[in-house]
């Protein structure tokens, strides 16, 4: 398989399940549910930062929708109270230009869960990564630094790659890094994927995380 194919979509019904589970009668409302998809995931990856997200699913039904997050820090999410949360309903029911008579009958369903081993999510660790790219840290070490709170998680292996121009260089190269074992080419490993662009001075450097986990008999 090599590097041609996303670990997660290869794996997507037997290891991994789809993000987004709905049914659209046709092609019209086929695309009218994956742009609001889209715009809810964009605007939950703006709003909450901080908040180390590392899954968005949505579900729909008749009636309304059901989103499951999960994060590291979810009380960024709730809020005081719970006052986060009322916020971003409403928020999420004017991206779905649900009328204002109708928002009460629509059902929304927020869930937070808390992820309590942030260095086995393929997703953290490449945010964590890009956002200290981004603050000039040397890529070194911090790969290094981060390989090894990967494996301390209790990971059975992790690569790390850069691709772009790493420290501001003229040309543009890439860098990989690894510790334990990542087989990209069997189903019944566990491996999670993740990348993420950093915006540095001298240009974007690309991040990208393979986390092989556990693996399934």
């Amino acid at each position: 398989m090599g590097n041609k194919v996303n670990p997660n979509g290869y794996r997507l019904g037997i290891l991994h399940t789809w993000s987004s589970r709905w049914f659209a009668p046709d092609k019209h409302q086929y695309r009218k549910y994956l742009f609001e998809d889209v715009q809810i995931r964009t605007m939950l990856r703006e709003r909450f930062m901080n908040a180390g997200l590392v899954s968005i699913e949505i579900e729909r039904s008749l009636s309304g929708m059901r989103i499951v997050m999960s994060a590291v820090r979810p009380g960024i999410i709730i809020g005081r109270g719970g006052k986060g949360l009322e916020d971003l309903r409403k928020v999420i029911l004017t991206l779905l230009k649900v009328p204002v008579a109708e928002q009460s009958k629509y059902t929304l369903d927020l869930k937070i869960e808390q992820f309590k081993k942030p260095f086995l999510s393929a997703r953290y660790t490449a945010d964590y990564i890009a956002e200290r790219i981004i603050k000039n840290f040397s890529h070194r070490n911090l790969a290094h630094n981060t390989m090894d709170r990967v494996m301390e998680s209790g990971a059975k292996g992790v690569k790390v790659m850069y691709s772009g121009r790493i420290r501001g260089a003229s040309i543009a190269r890439r860098e990989k890094y690894q510790l334990g074992t990542v087989p990209l080419s069997s189903i019944r490993e566990d491996v999670d994927f993740a990348h993420t662009p950093a915006l540095t001075r001298n240009g974007y450097v690309g991040v990208k995380v393979w986390i092989c986990r556990t693996a399934t008999t």
